[in-house]
């Protein structure tokens, strides 16, 4: 086993290298900015980036997987297996709307496939600086030709010829592009445990370093020889004294063997650390033009960023305005660094910058510091400059601004302010907001998906949404308005003289600059204490009133004619997302009820065995799905049933439904294990629903313990003895159910003793994407192990509190992909005579 495990780890190694390598050469051979490969992943029709050259993960997530389906350059490319060419932006915006609307900079792209046969194995994809339409030749297409035809050759020599191994499940191996000019800025990060001279170094530190794997030797003795031979003393030095809480003043200046310039800052861990007690950053500044240390005496804040979001340089103004010392800066990701200069919209400046060669300014608010009462958190003019290798941004505060930025503000700019300046952002308002509602399937969510698109669009800070139902309207979702304020116009009727039940009865959207505008067109009406403008936008689909929309600014404002053209037209997407989302919730509320009938509401009891089995929905479409579990009398036993039925929604718990029928009533024929699988295989062949189906079967004589069972395509059972030891069960299993018509289900036999735990499964709850499914099945088994002696502690009352234990990280994670079931059966000891 140890063996095979070290083989999928070469493998994957030789995988990412291979993946690694074709994405760096396209994006030198291309010009690029960004490269990257998609691939097939375990997801039949769904594409999955593996590797992404040159661009921040966390930036590109909402590309990470793809349909090949979707109306997006890599689909066509991969599903047609010819390659795609964008030369710039205006070119994506005519062919691929959807891809301009996500990413609205002036880029262009080239997206070739990667073959494998019958069809391709993946599509390598570059991102590159926009081009004329004129240009005939934009770089050497048959070099990136020969690239992809080459990377398809090595994939299928490292899977041996089988295409169906090669897939993607994973997140996206980020990769730096290679340095195009001088030496950059690097740094690593690194812990030191003087109790042991233990010295941890992450990855940056060992390629920083030129730390190879097994030739460092993890003190602090080695640490400083590889830092800066010459001055290892005053590092051992400046070691000991933060260790004893004096850490040095300033970053030490040191040499490196070479003699390039190196700064090393060093500080005590918190005191109620249980880790090591000093941590420490090495810099190494390259030849970049903040490493003579100019930027260090500027009174405006600079640091730079490599093209992976890690930061590499900060100069003091900047961690002064950030708040945030410079050691607890450097080295680290910008997500993690300065959260609150990522996200919505601060993502879409930073991958205008990343993609295009002009800079970006825009406005942030560094939030208030908690551990200080008196910060209550400063407007900063933030700017960031493309560059090769290198992103540098400036930091000032809003207020010295220059007149062409604009005066300060004094309320959290337009996610617009920015993209004013861009001259093609708004014509992808309407077709970005569209994009989002698609993928909005409840009314919450859409509801969402206005607030997060609309309001930061229009500078909007208030929202409601008021649904139509038996001719009242109701409040859906509200953000921003006073507590308490919209109470009153809940459940108001058509015939109220009020803004809102206006907009709708009339079909016209209403706008007002002021809250005087309104008190004088509506007397009477209760208004808050703002004296915003506001939008009432009718939600009209289909010619059908769904409700109404309500948009609320802090200022007085004015709405241009485009400005409302826009609004109007939005408002109509915003209904039919609306509608779509009413019809799925009652669609979905059947399919809930549908799978909740056939869910026991009770397992069969038996006194020598208790039994406890939970089922968790998937998180994903309808929360509905086919995993079920089941104890049925059999004879004078009890029969233990777990399933999965393939895919999810109305059509798999339908399926479930029937297969559940068919295995209760072969187990109240107390039919043998192997003929309960096969009569169900063969009626599932019969009903022929498109789908196939996992079980697995166990007959149990509780009196002796003695167990047959028997498996179609399930993972096998779990067993806890009473000792503690825990082993997976290794019990031949058939094919899955719906599959052979001819299959054979062989019967292995098993002894259940008395306070042993039976664990049944399905492998929602084991796997993961991107991880191998041996590894959750082990840590169920540790799991299973612990929860049986917190039983025997009395931490757990019952075999219910078991299984509530062995679920619980499922239960509470927010992305379940898969439903899960799990079932748990134990025997009690006999009572003796007379008990």
């Amino acid at each position: 086993m140890a063996g095979s495990d070290e083989e999928a780890v070469r493998r994957r190694a030789r995988l990412t290298a291979l993946l690694a390598d074709a994405s760096t050469e396209a994006l030198t051979a291309a010009g690029g900015r960004v490269a990257g490969v998609y691939l097939r992943s375990g997801v039949p029709g769904l594409l999955r980036l593996s590797v992404l050259v040159g661009l921040p993960g966390p930036l590109f997530r909402p590309w990470w997987r793809l349909h090949v389906d979707r109306p997006f350059p890599v689909a066509d490319a991969y599903r047609l297996g010819v390659p795609v060419v964008l030369p710039n932006a205006a070119e994506t915006m005519r062919r691929y709307p959807q891809l301009a609307a996500g990413l609205p900079f002036p880029f262009g792209s080239v997206y070739l496939p990667v073959p494998g046969g019958t069809e391709p194995l993946g599509v390598l994809t570059v991102l590159h600086p926009a081009v004329s339409d004129t240009v005939d030749e934009l770089f050497d297409r048959d070099v990136l030709a020969r690239l992809a035809e080459g990377l398809g050759a090595e994939l299928l020599g490292l899977a041996g010829g089988d295409t169906s191994a090669v897939f993607w499940d994973g997140e996206p191996l980020c990769v730096r592009p290679p340095v195009s000019g001088s030496a950059r800025a690097a740094v690593g990060r690194f812990s030191w445990d003087p109790a042991t001279s233990a010295v941890r170094a992450d990855d940056r530190l060992h390629a920083l370093l030129g730390l190879r794997p097994g030739r460092f030797t993890g003190t602090a003795a080695a640490l400083a020889d590889a830092v800066a031979p010459a001055d290892a003393h005053r590092i051992l030095a400046a070691l000991r004294d933060a260790a004893a809480g004096k850490p040095p003043g300033a970053p030490l200046s040191l040499r490196a063997r070479d003699g390039t310039p190196r700064l090393l800052d060093l500080w005590p861990a918190e005191a109620d650390s249980a880790g090591p007690a000093v941590l420490g950053v090495v810099f190494d500044p390259g030849t970049s033009a903040a490493a003579d240390g100019a930027a260090d005496l500027l009174p405006q804040g600079v640091f730079c960023l490599d093209r992976l979001g890690l930061i590499v340089y900060v100069n003091p103004a900047a961690a002064r305005l950030a708040r945030r010392p410079g050691r607890a800066l450097l080295g680290r990701a910008l997500w993690d660094a300065l959260p609150w200069l990522t996200g919505p919209p601060y993502d879409d400046h930073l991958r205008g910058a990343l993609l295009s060669p002009e800079p970006v300014h825009f406005h942030a608010l560094r939030p208030a510091d908690e551990q200080d009462e008196t910060d209550e958190g400063d407007w900063l003019a933030v700017s960031v400059h493309p560059g090769t290798d290198l992103l540098t941004c400036t930091l000032a505060p809003a207020s010295r601004m220059d007149a062409t930025r604009g005066p300060a503000p004094d309320t959290h700019p337009s996610e617009d302010t920015v993209a004013r300046g861009h001259a093609m952002a708004p014509l992808y308002r309407p077709i970005a907001l569209a994009i989002a509602l698609t993928d909005a399937v409840t009314a919450r969510q859409v509801s969402e998906v206005v607030m997060q698109e609309l309001l930061p669009a229009f500078g909007g800070r208030r929202l409601a949404i008021y649904l139509l139902q038996d001719r009242h309207l109701y409040l859906a979702w509200e953000t921003g308005f006073p507590h308490g304020f919209l109470i009153p116009f809940e459940g108001v009727g058509l015939d109220a003289h009020l803004p809102g039940v206006e907009t709708l009865t009339t079909g016209r959207p209403l706008f007002f600059e002021s809250m005087g505008q309104i008190a004088a067109a509506y007397p009477g009406i209760a208004l808050d204490a703002d004296e915003g403008a506001r939008a009432f936008l009718p939600l009209i689909a289909s010619g059908r009133p769904v409700g109404s929309c309500i948009l609320g600014f802090d200022g007085s404002r004015s709405f241009s004619t485009e400005e409302r053209t826009v609004l109007t037209a939005l408002a109509g997407l915003i209904a039919h997302a609306l509608e779509r989302a009413r019809r799925y919730d009652d669609e979905a509320a059947l399919a809930r009820g549908l799978q909740q009938a056939l869910l026991p509401r009770r397992l069969s009891a038996h006194p020598r065995v208790e039994t406890a089995g939970r089922y968790l929905p998937g998180t994903q479409g309808m929360d509905v799905g086919g995993d079920w579990y089941d104890v049925v009398e059999a004879g004078d036993g009890l029969a233990l049933v777990i399933g999965d039925v393939q895919g999810h929604g109305v059509q798999a718990a339908a399926t479930m439904g029937q297969l559940r029928s068919a295995v209760r009533a072969f187990a109240l024929g107390d039919r043998p294990p192997d003929e309960v699988l096969s009569g169900t295989n063969h009626l599932l062949i019969d009903l022929d629903p498109g789908q196939f189906a996992s079980c697995c079967y166990l007959r149990l004589d509780p009196a002796t313990g003695r167990a047959r069972i028997a498996r179609a395509g399930h993972p096998p059972p779990l067993l806890r003895c009473p000792d503690g030891r825990t082993r997976l069960l290794d019990v031949p299993g058939g094919v899955v159910l719906g599959v052979d018509p001819q299959a054979r289900y062989p019967v292995a036999e098993l002894f259940l003793e008395p306070g042993a735990i039976l664990a049944l499964y399905t492998d929602g709850l084991v796997e993961r994407p991107g991880a191998d499914i041996d590894d959750g099945i082990t840590a169920l088994r540790l799991a299973l192990a612990e929860a049986g002696a917190a039983a025997g502690r009395g931490g757990v009352r019952s075999l219910a509190g078991v299984a509530d234990r062995l679920t619980a990280t499922a239960r509470h994670a927010t992305d379940r992909p898969d439903d899960v079931a799990l079932l748990l059966a134990a025997r009690r000891p006999a009572l003796p005579p007379g008990g």
